[in-house]
């Protein structure tokens, strides 16, 4: 034993498998224990699998316990159903482990909407058309507002859209967008005809940082899962094959699919419609008294103590508003209706911003 540097016990262990057992005796036997009393029923086993196969194989540990406890099954760690799925091949890769990071949302229902447009996609079909998938998502609850499958990027059709979403649903207080096409504009002044509309309606319009999605980021998210447990699966061949597709996958995601973020609550169970109703005709655009009001013309200019500025050419034929910054202070907020829009410098035209 001394010489091949194993313990006596070990080696007596061997000799006395070859003595029984011949040549056979020496190769490696399983360590897998004769009995598992604690291991899942099997038939725990398939109903977790079962949950699984029902969301295309989307859903990992921690959704997958809390949908089987819903669904009236044992509650089980969530480690203890990723053990199932890698036991039964149903795990490709390992999780990669999870990244710090912090997470910011609004209080309440309501308080902001993030709105884009998903990558749009070619549907198959003869006549080459495309899907172009508008999304709206509650901040505060992650609740989907609006899952669209649209024909087009055009203002005409988002309003459409976003005014059956207001008459369901209510005015929230403000909403985000990026800054491209129908919501934003190229350069220092991102207002369009469009975010004048939300603006006029009583919302608080704001824009992302350019080339920074991570602004939207809960949209952003939406649209990844979207794409994981819908897109890749459908060959689309209609608008209206999108939108049937489009209407389950919505109601699956705000009724039924725990939410991380959410501490695995659904988003339904955070969300409420916000009271305030939807005006079918826009208000009158009127500001106090005690500012002073001009009207934008041609190209967005408009003249102010003898000077012109410019802004979005969207303004033009609008009034807007312009109040002190600061008391002495040579700068002047622009407004229309209730939003700041731009600051002008009464010592430096060109520093309108």
């Amino acid at each position: 034993m001394r010489r091949f540097g194993i313990a006596p016990k070990t080696g007596y262990k061997w000799l006395q498998r070859y003595a029984f057992e011949g040549s056979s005796g020496l190769e490696d036997r399983s360590r897998r224990p004769r009995r598992s009393p604690l291991r899942t029923a099997a038939e725990i086993e398939h109903r977790v699998i079962g949950l699984r196969r029902e969301v295309r194989g989307c859903w990992g540990g921690r959704k997958l316990a809390r949908r089987l406890v819903l669904a009236g099954g044992p509650e089980l760690a969530p480690s203890t159903i990723t053990g199932i799925l890698r036991r039964h091949g149903l795990l490709n890769q390992t999780a990669p482990p999870p990244r710090p990071f912090q997470r910011f949302e609004r209080a309440a229902p309501n308080e902001l909407w993030q709105m884009d447009f998903k990558g749009n996609f070619a549907m198959f079909c003869a006549a080459a058309a495309r899907c172009h998938p508008l999304t709206v998502l509650d901040d505060h609850s992650r609740y989907s507002l609006v899952l669209r499958a649209c024909a087009d990027e055009r203002e005409q059709t988002v309003r459409a859209v976003l005014t059956e979403a207001f008459r369901r649903y209510g005015l929230p207080a403000a909403m985000l967008m990026d800054n491209g096409s129908p919501w934003g504009a190229a350069g220092a002044q991102p207002f369009t005809a469009f975010s004048l509309w939300l603006i006029r309606l009583g919302l608080r319009v704001t824009h992302g940082r350019p080339y920074h999605p991570q602004t939207q980021g809960k949209d952003e998210r939406f649209h990844r899962t979207l794409k994981f447990e819908l897109l890749r699966h459908f060959n689309f061949t209609s608008l209206e094959h999108c939108q049937r597709e489009f209407d389950s996958f919505r109601d699956r995601y705000n009724l039924v699919r725990p939410h991380d973020a959410l501490g695995l609550a659904t988003p339904v169970s955070r969300y409420r419609p916000s009271p305030i109703p939807f005006p079918e005709s826009l208000p009158p655009i009127d500001y106090p008294d005690d500012l002073e009001v001009r009207k934008v013309q041609a190209e967005g200019w408009f003249s102010y103590r003898g000077r012109l500025f410019r802004l979005s050419k969207a303004l033009r034929g609008l009034p807007v508003a312009l109040r002190h910054c600061e008391p002495g202070d040579s700068r002047r907020e622009v407004l229309f209706c209730h939003q700041p829009v731009a600051t002008i410098d009464l010592n430096h035209p060109d520093r309108g911003h």
